[in-house]
């Protein structure tokens, strides 16, 4: 059987939680659940560092502003790890050549990252916190159930994880126009308190 609907799933997640994908595959790999899972991925270490790096994007991920400085810190972190762990699933079972495995896997994890971190943009605009929260618990599920969803039945989870893409870039566009007018509106404020500034000065 391919690894390829695996792959693609993987990488859709690492878009959004690329800590949760490691720690999921490692665990599942670790407990037997799943032969496709990487040697280098059941590793205590990794494990370690994936808990803990999870924990630190559980916290930071819900608060306004700070996740969005996050997500563009994940830019480049979350393809790469996309990459990686296509290419390691692929290595593992044969049917797929890592170089392909990399390129869906991090193709398919920018991609959702920017869906993500477009809309924890459009989220911010918002005057209350509690969508930020609702997001990213959200999120968290998501991710959570379609990589165990993907570990019984990868083909059925790789049309989900297309679906959710497609729908996240509709979305996306969508919400630019809602973005674009949140950063102006922002500009409008910090010239008006310069021009403010400069009038209430003293006399030259």
């Amino acid at each position: 059987m391919s690894v390829l609907p695996l792959v693609f799933t993987s990488g859709w997640a690492s878009g959004i939680n690329a800590y949760a994908v490691v720690l999921l595959l490692g665990v599942f790999g670790a407990t037997g659940v799943s032969d496709e899972v990487p040697e280098a991925l059941q590793r205590p270490d990794v494990l370690i560092a994936a808990g803990v790096l999870f924990l630190c994007e559980a916290v930071a991920d819900k608060i306004p502003y700070v996740d969005s400085v996050w997500d563009s810190v994940h830019t480049v972190i979350r393809p790469v790890s996309g990459a990686v762990v296509g290419a390691l699933l692929a290595g593992q079972s044969g049917s797929l050549s890592d170089l392909a495995a990399g390129a869906v896997g991090g193709s398919t994890a920018l991609a959702s990252h920017v869906v993500k971190a477009g809309t924890r943009m459009a989220v911010n605009t918002s005057p209350e916190p509690f969508s930020n929260v609702v997001l990213s618990i959200a999120e968290d599920l998501g991710v959570g159930g379609i990589i165990s969803f993907a570990m019984f039945c990868p083909e059925a989870a790789a049309v989900i994880a297309g679906v959710l893409l497609l729908l996240g870039l509709f979305l996306l566009v969508f919400l630019v126009s809602r973005i674009r007018r949140f950063l102006r509106r922002r500009a409008q404020r910090r010239e008006e308190k310069q021009l403010a500034g400069r009038a209430g000065g003293p006399p030259g």
